[in-house]
């Protein structure tokens, strides 16, 4: 599980390809002094596993599943990076769990004063579990959603959020990982589960 509060960016340094996947090789000047082997860090949204601690950095393995429903993984991208909670940790954001829900797109990014509108389109399949006001995940950054119009949600981004993440790289177009709110998942899921 983790929070969506991005602890710092990384750069995907190498790629290289495997049978079923890839082995990314991600350098970050995150402190990895308390990562260990077979710990998992979201990567821009992404619940992954360490499977090597190295110079700067770290291995990762991605399966082709992943690669096929998740955006953002490609040689050269700058990722945003987030270890798993403890249960001693503060919860800043909400909980994630790292398994990404669908690939948004981009409809506007400008600057709004200091902060930036982001406008997302969602997958038609994932609407009815984003609420005005309510939680999402995008590229693992926990947000708030300002208003919903069927396919389309707004947010806020401000600018901390920006300097410290990847947004500073996005523009209109850009394809995002989403993670809905897992409360919201379990309400519609128990609210269908009621009317068969």
């Amino acid at each position: 599980m983790f929070t969506g509060i991005i602890a710092a960016t990384g750069k995907i340094a190498g790629s290289e390809k495997l049978e079923q996947g890839q082995r990314l090789h991600i350098d970050t000047s995150m402190d990895l002094s308390d990562v260990a082997v077979g710990d998992s860090i979201a990567v821009n949204g992404v619940c992954l596993t360490v499977v090597k601690l190295v110079n700067l950095g770290f291995l990762m393995d991605v399966s082709r599943h992943t690669l096929d429903v998740t955006v953002g993984l490609e040689l050269g991208r700058i990722v945003n990076l987030e270890k798993a909670l403890r249960l001693s940790d503060r919860l800043g954001g909400h909980l994630v769990s790292g398994h990404v829900d669908g690939i948004g797109e981009i409809m506007d990014y400008r600057a709004i004063g200091e902060s930036w509108f982001l406008e997302i389109k969602a997958p038609h399949e994932l609407s009815r579990y984003i609420a005005k006001k309510g939680s999402i995940t995008v590229n693992g950054i926990s947000l708030t959603t300002n208003t919903v119009d069927a396919d389309l949600f707004t947010i806020n981004v401000i600018p901390h959020t920006r300097e410290v993440t990847n947004f500073k790289e996005l523009s209109v177009g850009d394809s995002v990982n989403l993670e809905i709110d897992l409360i919201a998942r379990y309400i519609e899921r128990s609210r269908l589960w009621e009317s068969e």
